[in-house]
């Protein structure tokens, strides 16, 4: 079987960024996805799942609210190795066309305070595996070692 291509990337020298995972042609529309990348993979610790849960419900959350990019998000989502997270948006995108948004992302996500947004038996499978300060830590740390100084080698896949 052949690889899939997130499967080719050299995960031994990636570090944390925003990069482009691909873009698909469906149909008219182009949709890029983004690889979040917000750990070193390999190198350092795995976010737990319940970071990882948390901030799923808040990027969704602040993503399908947001004024421009609402209607463009197809997808937010953990990556299966707990490193970073996947962003589908419909159009032909960069990732310095992004580092606005996902800036804004982790800012509120640093930012949040109250109730996790889907946080209940009602509305989520495992409401209970969230953890918030650890959440506001994790989205601290990647806006001051990544986003507010990111520059061309957090932006491209490493080859």
């Amino acid at each position: 079987m052949e690889k899939i291509a997130s499967f080719t990337i050299d995960h031994i020298k990636l570090q944390p960024g925003v990069y482009v995972s691909r873009k698909d042609n469906i149909g008219a529309e182009i949709i890029t996805t983004f690889d979040l990348r917000m750990t070193s993979p390999n190198e350092e610790p795995v976010m737990n799942t319940a970071e990882v849960h948390t901030i799923e419900h808040l990027g969704a959350t602040f993503l399908r609210n947001h004024p421009v990019y609402g209607k463009k998000t197809i997808y937010f989502g953990p990556m299966g190795c707990r490193t970073g997270f996947y962003l589908l948006l419909a159009g032909d995108l960069s990732s310095q066309d992004i580092v606005p948004l996902i800036t804004q992302m982790y800012e509120f996500i640093r930012d949040y305070r109250d109730e996790v947004p889907g946080a209940s038996a009602k509305d989520c499978g495992n409401y209970l595996d969230m953890n918030l300060p650890m959440t506001n830590y994790l989205a601290k740390r990647y806006l001051e070692n990544v986003l507010y100084n990111i520059d061309d080698s957090r932006l491209v896949y490493p080859q």
